[in-house]
């Protein structure tokens, strides 16, 4: 488990590969849960996760590949695109600006 300082989040990433668009819907979304937070929600293929991420979120099947990809960032796995409670607990956190264990 990693401790994440949800404060220091300035960068999320929401990592696919299907390309199925529902990673799609989920980053449109936390864009606009953490918009006044100053956190940039970008969306990206998990094989391209960018090194400057602070916290990753990918469905729990890809979790293992996103962590070869950035192995020091701190990768959340879910299991529901909308409403998972990984992913809601994260959101919590950074917005009051606590820490979350993931």
């Amino acid at each position: 488990m990693a401790t994440i300082d949800g404060s220091s989040v300035k960068k999320l990433i929401v990592a696919c590969d299907a390309g199925m668009g529902s990673s799609v819907m989920l980053a449109g979304t936390l864009k606009k849960q953490l918009a006044k937070n100053g956190v940039t929600v970008e969306h990206s293929p998990v094989a391209n996760i960018p090194a400057d991420a602070d916290v990753v979120v990918t469905q729990a099947g890809l979790a293992d590949r996103a962590r070869g990809t950035v192995p020091d960032v701190p990768v959340i796995p879910f299991q529901l695109f909308l409403g998972d409670p990984k992913i809601a607990k994260l959101v919590k956190a950074i917005q009051n600006g606590e820490t979350v264990e993931v």
